[in-house]
Parts: structure tokens; sequence; C-alpha cells
């Protein structure tokens, strides 16, 4: 038995990671054939088998499981010491949901800029839930429940507070709040959470083919401001295009006190990191 070189060890890590060597060769923008070389010189240094290898990808051998166990927490344990030797850095990454980005961060940014001129703000907008062990990401905003996994610390930002919104100057848009009811013979404007599919039949009444359908709740919004139906929507999302007119709200849902938006990062990767925090505290102030 050999010292296995730290690289195969990463490489490693990635397949087990993914129990696939397409995906780790992706991940460490290596060829397949690349990181197949490395586990097989990994399992020769060892003396052990790793995987089982078969048509849809791979499977751990019993002690390769354990192995990636040992191995994960030890590269783990590398990187945060090599994190400590770093100078502390002023570039804060967030992922947050897109229409959180368009609809309410890009237009309060320059207010922390002003406060905060020496920190660079990156925003990835992606609605997929982030993994703090494998992407460059600080700190994340989330739409939902309340997100469980004791190694993060959980802000609630605001309830989910749905509104639906057309524009004022619509024809058919109500003068005074109303109810579902009378909403639902008016253009419906669906977007990728589907409310409406799930808010008519509850009060029992149909729900018919929306007008236009969206991905996104920023592009839902938009075309109800301009006069194409009616959109449901999070006030924290909607509350910019009410503030300058071009949104009326028509009906307003209880509140779910268990729904909301999340503000969520590592306890231990982003506790010190003064830049961070600055970033979290500025957009929970914001949100209160």
């Amino acid at each position: 038995m050999r010292t296995p070189k730290l690289q195969h060890l990463r490489m490693f890590d990635a397949a087990a990671r993914h129990l696939n060597f397409r995906l780790a060769a992706e991940e460490a923008n290596l060829t397949q054939g690349a990181v197949a070389q490395a586990i097989r010189a990994l399992e020769t240094d060892l003396d052990v088998l790793l995987f089982h290898r078969n048509a849809r990808g791979l499977s751990f051998t019993e002690v390769g499981q354990r192995y990636h166990s040992d191995v994960s927490r030890g590269l783990a344990i590398i990187e945060e010491a090599t994190k400590k030797l770093q100078p502390e850095s002023n570039v804060v990454t967030i992922s947050v949901p897109p229409s959180f980005a368009s609809k309410w961060l890009v237009p309060r940014l320059p207010k922390f800029m002003e406060i905060n001129p020496e920190t660079e703000v990156r925003i990835v907008a992606s609605e997929h839930i982030t993994d703090f062990q494998t992407q460059d990401v600080d700190a994340a905003v989330r739409q939902g429940g309340r997100p469980a996994n004791q190694d993060l610390a959980i802000h609630r930002l605001a309830g989910l507070d749905l509104k639906a919104y057309c524009s004022p100057n619509a024809d058919f848009c109500p003068v005074e709040p109303c109810g579902l009811r009378d909403l639902a013979d008016l253009p419906l404007i669906q977007d990728g959470h589907r409310f409406w599919e799930k808010l008519l039949p509850e009060q029992g009444l149909p729900c018919p083919k929306a007008s236009l359908q969206f991905n996104q709740t920023s592009l839902a919004l938009d075309a109800a401001a301009n006069g194409q139906g009616i959109a449901i929507a999070p006030h924290l999302i909607a509350f910019g295009d009410v503030n300058t007119g071009r949104l009326r709200e028509v009906w307003l849902e209880e509140a779910e006190p268990e729904l909301g938006f999340w503000l969520v990062h590592p306890v231990k990767q982003t506790a010190n990191r003064i830049a961070c925090k600055a970033l979290i505290d500025w957009i929970a102030d914001e949100c209160r």
C-alpha cells in the first residue's frame, strides 16, 4: 500500500459524490478517461476496490463507502485550514431566486454599495437550492417553507403574503380588492409556482387555462403591469411595482406563517466574514 496522491483523493471524492465518472470529470474540468485512470491508480495504491462499475454508473463497495466518509472529512479540514491562511475577502456571493433578484435585490443594491463601497457583491440568480459544500456561495435566499438544516443559520425575511395584481389601467381591473370568485373569469397569468391552480380549487372554483404562462414571477408581474391579465405573487416581489403605480392589489390571501422568504448561510463558513455579515444584516433590515 502506498500513500495516495491528494489529486487522486479529490477525484475520488468527486466521483463518490456523483457516482458517475462523467459528472466528476465535468466538475474537475478533466476528461472522463483521466478521472477513471486516477481512480484506478488510487485503487492500485490502496490495493482495494472502491467502486463497482456498471452500465448505469458507479456503486460503492463497502470499503469504498467507508473510505469516502473519512476522505471527505479530511478534504474539508484541508479546505478550511487553507481558507484561514487567506486574507479577509471583500467578495460576497449570494444565490437568490431570479424574481427576487430583479424585483427586490437589484433595485435596492445601490443603497448597500453606498454604505459598503469596498464590498464586491456577486449575485447568482437561480431557482435551485444552494449546496454550500460544492458551490462557491456565501449565502442564499430561499422561498417556501423553513429550510431544515442544522448546519445553516436561518433568518426569516418575510412571509409569503400572496396577493393578486393587475394594471390599474386595465379595463377589467377591480376598483377594490375582491374575492377569488370575482377574479376567476378574468384573464389569468400563471407563473412557475402555479398558484392559480392551487388556490381556485381550494375555493371550489374551476381553474380555467391561464391566458399567459411564464416560468418566472417577475415576467408574470410585468405582463400584468402591461394590462395582459392578473398575476399572483408574493408581496415582497411585487411591492416595488405597487409603489410606483404599475400594479394594483386586487386580492389578498390569509397569511401562512410557515411559508415565506428565508436567508440562509453556513454557520461556520460565514460567521466571521465581515463583508458577508454586512450584506446579510442589510438584507434582513431592508425586509423589516
